[in-house]
């Protein structure tokens, strides 16, 4: 290599650390706004008069618009072949909704703010991860977006965010800890605005513009739909992602409960292990990146998904102290390794750069509405009918089933998808 191939060689790796590092801030913070309803849950609760129900629907209202902002707005962002503008406008958008949130002043108005930060939220991790995938080193692809989606997820949003949170709440008010959290991704903002590029885009053929009608819009949209559910992996990858966001949408719910209730365990005790749990899908991502980049996509997918099926089983049938518990519960939670894989890296190397914004928030869109939306308040109302038990029988059987769906997908890692189309060739 000449020694000004080498200089921008080490150019392009400084780039993509930046990229890294901005955009996992920036993830990780909106990660922080979604959780921040969640931590601060019972204040607001108690200060504006909300009912259990209400709370749910805040969370359900926010999961929907979530779903729908994925595929659409990422589905705009692959039509015009843009990134950035669409990076930018979501997190001006969901940061405001958090000061939003501060100021509501019922339930109305809090459910409002949290519709409109889901569907900015959305889009965010899939055109995130299509700007990390395609500046990324190939070799380094799975391994980046589990660190942006995982690693900054679960260490801002869920290991930082409640201590924060709630000593800011406790300091002044839960007005100002929603206040607060809106602060840093406006910051991000104009960081990423000055420092991050707008990806290459890959030539494409010129189509005829003509105005649609609603109708039309909406059929293009289904046709567009259905044609990417007819890519096996597409629609195995959504499978996936219906049953590991449910598994971990009902673990995040009712393994708190179950902790304090059934399992009788002090709640000094059980926030320690909620709050180690916060650092395990940190864990999880790097582990599953980088075993997908030396034995494949798919080997990497089944594992981290088999992990899932470990936290409901230990909370049901492991009889031990709470420091093996929380040991069993920390690798369960490593599980969340998988979600960058079925997520972003084997959606986007299955249909390329051009569409990987679309064929991220479809995957995302599908495994939100359905798992994130509809299974959660069912599981509520059974397990209101019978048992806190059902619950977990619920997330353990969707932890498994995920883990069975990934059984099919089809290897996407060029290394080894290259190797089994060689072995499969005929002679």
């Amino acid at each position: 290599m000449t020694k000004a191939g080498s200089v921008a060689h080490a150019r392009l790796g400084g780039y993509e650390l930046r990229v890294l590092l901005l955009l996992g801030l920036a993830y990780g913070f909106a990660y922080f706004d979604r959780m921040a309803m969640t931590f601060l849950g019972p204040l607001v609760k108690a200060d504006l008069g909300l009912s259990n129900e209400e709370l749910g629907w805040l969370g359900s209202g926010l999961s929907l618009t979530w779903a729908l902002g994925a595929y659409f707005v990422g589905r705009w962002s692959d039509r015009i072949g843009r990134r950035k503008p669409f990076l930018l406008a979501a997190l001006v958008v969901f940061s405001l909704c958090s000061v939003f949130s501060g100021l509501a002043w019922s339930f109305g108005s809090l459910l409002v703010s949290r519709i409109v930060m889901g569907a900015a939220e959305g889009p965010f991790l899939p055109i995130c991860l299509a700007i990390m995938v395609a500046t990324s080193a190939e070799h380094r692809k799975g391994l980046n977006a589990g660190v942006v989606q995982n690693v900054f997820g679960s260490i801002i949003g869920t290991a930082l965010a409640p201590v924060v949170l709630i000593a800011i709440a406790e300091a002044f008010d839960w007005r100002a800890a929603f206040f607060f959290s809106g602060i840093p991704g406006l910051v991000l903002a104009l960081l990423i605005w000055r420092f991050i590029r707008e990806p290459m885009a890959e030539p494409a053929m010129a189509v005829p513009v003509r105005r649609e009608t609603f109708g039309e819009m909406i059929g293009s949209e289904l046709r567009e739909m259905r044609g990417l559910m007819a890519t096996r992996n597409i629609a195995l990858c959504s499978l996936v992602s219906v049953f590991g966001v449910g598994t971990v949408v009902i673990g995040s719910i009712f393994m708190p409960l179950y902790l304090d209730g059934p399992r009788g365990i002090e709640p000094a005790t059980w926030s320690r292990i909620m709050s180690v749990i916060g650092f395990s899908p940190a864990v999880g991502a790097v582990s599953a990146g980088l075993l997908s980049e030396r034995i494949g996509r798919k080997p990497a997918l089944v594992l981290f998904c088999a992990l899932f099926a470990i936290s409901p089983a230990a909370l049901l049938w492991l009889d031990s102290s709470p420091v093996v518990l929380a040991m069993a519960l920390f690798v369960s939670w490593m599980g969340l390794g998988s979600f960058p894989l079925f997520m972003g890296v084997i959606p986007a190397e299955t249909l390329g750069h051009a569409r990987a914004a679309t064929a991220m928030g479809a995957v995302v869109a599908v495994g939100e509405i359905f798992g994130g939306f509809a299974l959660p308040p069912l599981t509520g109302r059974l397990a209101d009918s019978f048992s806190l038990d059902f619950a977990l029988y619920a997330q353990l059987i969707c932890g498994m089933l995920a883990a069975l769906v990934a059984l099919f997908v089809a290897e996407t890692n060029p290394r080894f998808a290259s190797s089994q189309n060689e072995r499969t060739a005929p002679q």
